[in-house]
C-alpha cells in the first residue's frame, strides 16, 4: 500500500504543506519540525518519487538579474559566478532577464530580482519596492535576503596564514572602498594582524583596479617606490596574477623573496596560485533559493558561505623564517 503525505502529516502532527516543504528541502521549516517529519517518514518507510520531487521543485517564475554599473562582466570571476547562476536557474526551470543598469524603461513582468551588491544598493532596492517586486542580494544588506562569502573571515584567514609563515612586512592590494567585499576582506585582514601579534602590525594598503592589469600596476609601482613586503594579500585572484607578473618582470623570486595570496579560488588562472577560495556554486544555489523564497514572502535570511585556503606554490616562509 502506497504511503501518502497525508498519513505522514497525521502522524507528525503537521500540515501536508509542511511535509511537502520538508520533502522538497525548503528552508522555511523549523529544525525540530523537520526532524519529526523525517523520523515519521523513516518509520513508515516512505520514499519520495524522485521524478515527482524534481517536478515539484521546478517553477515558472521569471527572475531579473541586476548587475551594478561597476561590475566587470568580462572578468573571470564574473563569468564563473554567472555560469553557476545559469545552472541553478536551469535546475529550477526558472526564466531570467538580464536587466540594464537603468531599469526605468523595463516593462517586462518579473517575479523577483537578484541583485549584485553595488554602491547604489539602497536606491536600487527602493526602486524594486516601489514596483512591488521582491529581491535578493549577492552581498549583504539589512532588510533583504542575501548571500555572500565570508569575506571578513577570509581576510582573517589570509592574515593568519601569512603570520604562520613568519611574514611581518605585509602589503594588501585591493580596490576602492565602494566595494563592500573589498572593505570586508581588508577589515578582516587588519583585525587579525592586530590580534595575532604582540607588536601591532599595520599592512601597507594600496588601492587600484581589481583586474590583472590593476594588480600588475599596483605591485610594480609599490616596488619602484621602495616597498619591500615579504607577504602580499590580494583582494582578488586576478590582482594576484597581475602582482605575480610584475614581480617576475622585476626579477623578484616567488615564494623565495615574496609570497602572494589571492582571494576567490580561481586557481586555474595561474599554476600554483594560493587563494582564499569562496564556494561559488553554493553561493549561486543560495542566491536563487533566496530569490524564489522572496516571491513567497519567506522570512528574510542572511547566509554567509564559508571560505577556505587553497595552498599553492606562491606561498612560502618569509626569508630566514621557519613556518609555525
Amino acid at each position: 500500500m502506497k504511503i501518502t503525505i497525508g498519513e505522514i502529516a497525521n502522524q507528525a502532527g503537521v500540515s501536508t504543506g509542511t511535509v511537502s516543504r520538508v520533502i522538497n528541502g525548503k528552508p522555511t521549516v523549523a529544525s525540530e519540525t523537520r526532524a519529526t517529519v523525517l523520523a515519521v517518514m523513516k518509520k513508515l518507510g516512505y520514499e519520495p518519487d524522485p521524478v515527482a520531487r524534481e517536478l515539484s521543485r521546478r517553477t515558472k517564475h521569471t527572475l531579473g538579474i541586476w548587475v551594478g554599473a561597476g561590475e566587470n562582466r568580462l572578468s573571470p570571476y564574473f563569468n564563473v559566478i554567472w555560469r553557476a547562476l545559469m545552472r541553478e536557474m536551469q535546475l529550477h526551470a526558472t526564466q531570467f532577464v538580464e536587466l540594464p543598469v537603468d531599469i526605468t524603461q523595463v516593462r517586462r513582468r518579473m517575479d523577483a530580482v537578484l541583485l549584485f551588491h553595488c554602491a547604489d544598493i539602497d536606491q536600487r532596492l527602493d526602486t524594486l519596492w516601489r514596483r512591488g517586486v521582491p529581491g535578493a542580494l549577492i552581498g549583504h544588506h539589512p532588510g533583504v535576503s542575501c548571500v555572500a562569502p565570508d569575506d571578513m573571515g577570509g581576510g582573517r584567514m589570509a592574515a593568519a596564514k601569512l603570520l604562520s609563515l613568519g611574514h611581518r612586512d605585509l602589503l594588501h592590494l585591493t580596490v576602492s572602498d565602494e566595494h563592500q567585499w573589498a572593505v570586508d576582506r581588508a577589515a578582516g585582514f587588519a583585525a587579525s594582524l592586530a590580534e595575532g601579534s604582540s607588536a601591532s602590525l599595520a599592512p601597507v594598503i594600496l588601492r587600484g583596479g581589481g583586474s590583472v592589469l590593476g594588480g600588475y600596476r599596483l605591485m610594480r609601482d609599490a616596488w619602484q617606490q621602495g616597498h619591500r613586503p615579504t607577504g602580499i594579500f590580494c583582494a582578488t585572484d586576478e590582482m594576484a596574477v597581475g602582482a605575480l607578473g610584475a614581480l617576475a618582470d622585476l626579477g623578484v623570486s616567488v615564494p623565495g623573496q615574496v609570497s602572494v595570496l589571492g582571494f576567490d579560488g580561481l586557481v586555474d588562472l595561474y599554476p600554483g596560485l594560493a587563494s582564499v577560495a569562496q564556494d561559488i556554486p553554493a553561493i549561486a544555489q543560495e542566491a536563487v533559493t533566496l530569490a524564489l523564497g522572496a516571491i513567497e514572502r519567506e522570512v528574510v535570511r542572511h547566509v554567509v558561505v564559508p571560505v577556505q585556503i587553497i595552498e599553492g606554490t606562491t606561498l612560502g616562509p618569509a626569508p630566514g623564517k621557519r613556518p609555525h
